[in-house]
């Protein structure tokens, strides 16, 4: 079940940007074959560790989209919205945002593995400490019982926090082609499910 063609659905990657196997990227194209309205905030080419870069570029995306927005984020790119939603939700149009989808959240406030970002660069980057206000449009956050950037407690307090709806997806890691994901078609339920709400 795809969401009402009303709305486009914005892509908010994280960290790692595109990666050809995910499901964010796979969504997108799901999406477009559906004639499903659609947009990626594009990877960034300098100051890929900062928060205040990957806002204004989550800026730009929304304000290049006539009519209301479904964000679909994933790791990192949870913490973008979260943090857009603190600083800059305020000046944009408050019918802009419909609600967002928040899958496996990075939680990055807690050490991650290797090949990840350590806390001082996350510190200096602006991302810490991770705001925990509600959020002020309908969000689903959908949390992994074995994610290794978050302990599914963790997630769900942020949910909590947030004011979010919260899906127990089981284990499935990150949700990521490590993880063997691929395609997760439980995104577009979700998806038509925060619209309904709206």
């Amino acid at each position: 079940m795809f969401p009402s063609p009303n709305a486009t659905v914005l892509i908010v990657p994280g960290l790692r940007d595109h990666v050809v196997r995910h499901w964010q990227t796979l969504l997108h194209a799901d999406l477009l074959a559906a004639r499903q309205k659609v947009a990626t905030v594009p990877p960034l080419d300098h100051d890929k560790l900062s928060c205040a870069a990957r806002l204004v570029a989550l800026d730009k995306a929304l304000l290049a989209i006539d009519g209301p927005v479904l964000l679909v984020c994933h790791s990192a790119g949870v913490m973008i919205a979260v943090h857009w939603a603190r600083q800059r939700y305020p000046g944009m149009p408050q019918d802009k945002v419909i609600g967002a989808l928040l899958a496996t959240p990075a939680d990055l406030e807690t050490p991650l593995p290797a090949g990840y970002p350590d806390r001082v660069s996350l510190e200096s980057g602006g991302w810490l400490p991770i705001p925990r206000e509600p959020l002020p449009f309908p969000t689903i956050l959908a949390a992994s019982r074995n994610d290794p950037l978050a302990s599914y407690e963790r997630a769900a307090g942020m949910a909590r926090d947030w004011g979010s709806e919260l899906v127990d997806l089981g284990k499935v890691g990150h949700l990521n082609p490590a993880a063997g994901f691929g395609p997760w078609p439980g995104a577009t339920n979700l998806l038509a499910r925060l619209q309904r709400r709206h």
